[in-house]
């Protein structure tokens, strides 16, 4: 019976699964965990992964007329049902200016574009600026010298009756490990490394410069990052996407491999992905890449042991130098070498 050769692969499976989940990562089919190993393109979401996804509010620009307050006050109070980091943003800075927001109506949310609601009689509208266009709003204002937009700093159009009130800047701090990984991964020969963002080019340049990344797009609404997907897949590459909030699950779901920022990531990418990082840590990342190719390794050494010892042995048995008891003995003993070979993945990566 051939139990070494039988127990090569699920044995390394078995430990390198132990080994993820005790440092965060849960997998959910262990064919991504063997699939890992042969990524050679990676797409990732700009806020939420590459970024904290905390934003802050940092400028507002009032039309003419408008108060600063009446911005905030209208813009917080359309948004307050979104769960987007800038909903979430502008709401945390209109309570901490102590500004009683009103119960928005009949609220909608466009993904990717922005939000419309009912506030107060008034129809709000609170988001991209070509997207307020779209709507009708009067958006001349955007033209003039005074109203430019600032490099680097996220936008939002806030917008009353049609009339344009003025923008909102927000900016995100990019992670700290977020650089790291991403040498770490060009060094594993991932050879495309991509960022995707629904924010502005300014923005994006920014970030993809901090990051290193070979390849930015910005501006780009949920159902394009499907495209983009396809096109990496056209020029031959192997996908993996990271991501986290309800924009990517498409992309998460299309791609060869999905990973999900599972402790700050939405429902919605989480089920829709393959990978969840338990702890937000892209540094997750290189070390799943390194785990899935060392399991590979392992499990090679596993079955070339295991054919190796049933040909010795049954070469053995045949010419009549190997006895029952002896044989029995070899068997356990083969079986041992590959479950502890096996074992040593439990603690790979540890230092």
């Amino acid at each position: 019976c051939p139990c070494a050769l039988v127990l090569a692969t699920p044995t390394a499976m078995v430990a390198a699964l132990s080994c993820a989940a005790r440092l965060g990562i849960l997998i959910k089919n262990v064919v991504q965990l063997e699939f890992a190993r042969s990524i050679t393109a990676i797409i990732f979401d700009k806020t939420g992964t590459l970024t904290t996804g905390e934003l802050s509010v940092t400028q507002m620009k009032p039309a003419p007329g408008v108060d600063g307050v009446d911005l905030l006050w209208a813009a917080a109070s359309a948004e307050q049902m979104s769960k987007h980091p800038a909903a979430l943003a502008l709401t945390a800075v209109a309570r901490k200016a102590k500004i009683e927001l009103a119960h928005p109506n009949n609220f909608n949310e466009t993904s990717g574009r922005g939000v419309a609601a009912q506030v107060g009689g008034d129809q709000i509208l609170v988001g991209r600026s070509q997207w307020l266009a779209d709507q009708g709003v009067d958006m001349s204002l955007t033209r003039h010298p005074d109203y430019a937009e600032p490099d680097g700093v996220s936008m939002l159009y806030v917008a009353r009756s049609g009339k344009c009130l003025g923008w909102i800047g927000l900016e995100d701090r990019t992670r700290s490990e977020a650089r790291s990984a991403i040498e770490e991964l060009r060094k594993l020969k991932i050879r495309n490394l991509s960022m995707v963002t629904g924010d502005k080019w300014s923005v994006a340049r920014r970030v993809g410069a901090e990051m290193g990344c070979t390849e930015v797009q910005a501006e780009v609404l949920p159902e394009e990052k499907l495209q983009l997907v396809d096109d990496l897949r056209r020029r031959g590459h192997k996908v993996c996407v990271v991501g986290d909030g309800v924009n990517d699950a498409p992309m998460l779901a299309a791609s060869d491999l999905g990973i999900a920022m599972g402790a700050a990531g939405s429902d919605v990418a989480i089920n829709s992905a393959s990978i969840a990082l338990m702890n937000n840590d892209l540094s997750r990342l290189p070390f799943l890449i390194r785990l899935s190719r060392a399991t590979t390794r392992v499990v090679w050494q596993n079955i070339l042991f295991g054919v190796a010892f049933i040909v010795i042995t049954m070469t053995l048995a045949i010419w009549g130098p190997l006895t029952p008891i002896t044989a029995a003995v070899a068997h356990t003993v083969a079986t041992a070498v590959v479950i502890f070979n096996s074992a040593r993945l439990v603690r790979y990566g540890e230092e």
